[in-house]
């Protein structure tokens, strides 16, 4: 018994996925029961009763003599009006800098009687994609996410698609996806770090190290701005130093890459390091301190989004601001005038240099 329960529960999630992502579109018929039998190597009486559930929750129609159809699934499955949520996806929740952006998206919205549905992708396209199906079957009212991996992973476009034809308001915090046309907010990375390399120019640094992540849009865009600086200085251009690596890659396994990198130096070592962001340069300082390193004398290094925690280390890091609660806020307001159907502009942060006591003149 709990087997056969097992396999219709296999088909129908399989259906209702496709569904969902589009793959079956409204309108388009079902495959034949003979068919689905032969696929999932089932009776016909489970390929029925998998069937029958999604007949039930109106994601499928049988028409007598002609086969099962999809329905129109996000009009007929209307969600309790007493229930109005607004899907939050992002790559991390509980730490770093997400806490303030959610929690000031939830002081906005939920005094318009809205509550938050939060998803955590952890930075992972899988389950990105999970988080996405589950969410599109309990019908936000509107979409706030921040995209995983934004500069490689386009498997899971065809589900924003589907967002977009749903015509359910959306919008992207932190990046966007190309070709997907929700309003964003994000933070002008590469003026910010071109503007912060020209600062460590400014006060005799020339050899600096850019460690950037280039899995998603604000690294390739910090790497830019990085590069930026350099090539406009042809006469010492040539000391640039750029480490790429991906979010799956390990800290220590990207802190010994910059260690070895600076050790083969055998004239004009790096005098800098320009990190991704805070969270990866307050570990780069523990690190480096560990191994008997002072910072800035031996290094300056440098971060970016001001992380709380970037004030209270030892020393107090340098970086670049993000608007955390800001942003929040911002997009709070913006996905409740996207419901109401009123116009909105996408929003670009300036980051400000926040000068503290990793960073020393040379």
């Amino acid at each position: 018994m709990s087997v056969n329960n097992s396999k219709y529960k296999v088909i129908k999630q399989q259906i209702k996925d496709n569904i969902l992502s589009a793959k079956y579109k409204i309108g388009d018929r079902l495959p034949t029961e003979s068919y689905l039998m032969a696929e999932f190597g089932v009776s016909r009486f489970t390929v029925r009763r998998a069937i029958d559930e999604l007949v039930n929750e109106n994601f499928v129609r049988r028409v007598q003599g002609d086969g099962m159809y999809i329905k129109d699934w996000h009009k007929t499955n209307k969600a309790d009006d007493d229930l109005q949520t607004i899907a939050v996806i992002t790559t991390h929740i509980a730490d770093y800098i997400f806490p303030n952006i959610i929690n000031a998206i939830d002081n906005v919205v939920s005094k318009a009687g809205y509550s938050l549905i939060l998803a955590n992708t952890h930075n992972d396209p899988k389950r990105e994609r999970d988080s996405l199906l589950r969410l599109l079957k309990l019908k936000p009212a509107a979409w706030i996410i921040e995209p995983t991996q934004s500069a490689v992973n386009h498997e899971n476009i065809n589900l924003y698609r589907q967002i977009e034809k749903l015509n359910v308001p959306a919008l992207f915090i932190n990046s966007s996806y190309p070709g997907i046309n929700f309003p964003y907010l994000r933070t002008d990375d590469e003026t910010g770090v071109f503007k912060l390399t020209n600062y460590l120019f400014s006060i005799g640094h020339r050899r600096i190290i850019g460690a950037f992540q280039i899995d998603d849009l604000q690294g390739v865009d910090r790497m830019k701005g990085f590069t930026k600086a350099y090539l406009n200085h042809p006469y010492f251009s040539d000391q640039l130093s750029t480490i790429m690596y991906k979010s799956t890659d390990g800290y220590e396994m990207i802190f010994d890459r910059i260690m070895n990198f600076y050790n083969n130096q055998n004239i004009n070592k790096p005098d800098a390091i320009i990190c991704y962001n805070d969270q990866f340069a307050i570990s780069l300082i523990d690190t480096f301190k560990e191994q008997g390193w002072r910072i800035p004398e031996d290094i300056s290094i440098i971060g970016f989004d001001d992380f709380k925690m970037s004030s209270y280390i030892t020393p107090t890091l340098t970086t670049l601001s993000h608007p955390k609660s800001q942003m929040g806020r911002d997009a709070g307001k913006m996905i409740l005038q996207l419901i109401n159907n009123q116009k909105v502009k996408s929003i670009t942060y300036q980051p400000e240099l926040i000068l503290r006591k990793s960073v020393k003149p040379i």
